[in-house]
């Protein structure tokens, strides 16, 4: 295969390494657990999976249309404070799906905000949402002070079931996947692509760029409001500062999964891929019982070299030309 078509491939379909990471870092996985892929255990750990698969998803829709969001963190915090305050042991039905559709709507006003700061406003991204990251996360500790509260145990239960002997994290990643597909073939999927590749010539065809800008924002937030529902419903009770550290992994797993920082390329299977493959390096780590560092290691490496890569590689090309 030559280096052309190699390309084509990739371009078309940027998960191919992402995939053939998993498969190794699997392997390694199963020989340091060898009861990995028993339900039991399988379960358990695509349920721990699950809450980032979900921001990830939000966050690679960004990141595709040439944005990021540096705020999907806090803003899980900020909707887990507003779950575990509305919903307690006592909670009816009805007062639950009121609590999530609350938690909803402020998940997708927060990603509102982000997306008129930098579609409307032109502020920088990564600025914007480093900024309000602060603003959700002290929102964050002002519903919810300390960590606390107490979900019922059918809604807990409901998490860690396996539809049809299948683990649950399965049945919303292939739903996800599915979104996403038909997403993509619709004209907003074609608009997406188009603002994040080149923008200025989107423009000039027509597309209405800054509200496609701001749409992937609002996607963020309500994406990281379901997943702050499953990560509040895997611990059965609140934190302020519980999605604080979910950021940076959201990003290097869109990374993983083939997406460019740069916009333009990308999808929601790789980035759920490369989720997979960080809570296998965790998992990892600890069977290995490596110092626990290694994996901020690892999340940097992976964005510098996403970084870096493109221009290595055209360096490259002009030394081999030469």
């Amino acid at each position: 295969m030559n280096t052309t078509r190699l390309q084509k491939l990739t371009f078309r379909h940027p998960y191919l390494f992402a995939l053939g990471l998993l498969v190794v870092v699997l392997g390694v996985n199963f020989y340091l657990q060898p009861n990995l892929f028993q339900l039991r255990v399988l379960s358990s750990n695509l349920r721990i999976f699950l809450p980032l698969m979900i921001l990830t998803a939000g966050q690679a829709i960004v990141i595709i249309g040439g944005g990021i969001d540096l705020s999907v963190g806090t803003m899980v915090s900020m909707v887990n404070a507003i779950l575990v305050t509305w919903i307690t042991r006592d909670s009816t039905p009805p007062e639950i799906l009121t609590a999530i559709a609350v938690g909803a709507a402020a998940g997708m006003a927060a990603g509102l905000l982000n997306g008129l700061c930098v579609a409307y406003l032109r502020l920088q991204p990564i600025v914007t949402t480093y900024a309000t990251s602060f603003i959700f996360a002290g929102m964050a500790l002002w519903i919810l002070p300390r960590p606390g509260g107490l979900l019922p145990s059918e809604l807990t239960k409901l998490y860690r079931a396996n539809p049809l002997g299948v683990p649950l994290t399965i049945w919303i990643a292939a739903l996800l996947i599915l979104l996403w597909l038909g997403l993509r073939a619709t004209r907003y999927g074609r608009y997406l692509f188009a603002v994040g590749g080149k923008p200025e010539a989107a423009y000039a065809t027509g597309v209405p760029v800054s509200l496609v800008r701001l749409s992937t924002y609002v996607i963020a937030g309500l994406m990281s409001a379901l997943a702050a529902l499953a990560l509040t419903l895997s611990t059965g009770t609140g934190d302020p500062r519980i999605g604080e550290a979910m950021t940076l992994p959201s990003i290097v797993a869109v990374v993983l999964g083939g997406t460019r920082l740069s916009g333009g390329q990308g999808g929601i299977a790789g980035s759920l891929i490369g989720v997979v493959i960080l809570g296998s390096i965790r998992n990892i780590i600890s069977f290995a019982q490596v110092p626990t560092w290694w994996q901020t290691l690892v999340d940097a490496l992976i964005i510098v070299s996403a970084l870096a890569g493109p221009g290595l590689v055209r360096l490259v090309r002009r030394q081999v030309k030469r």
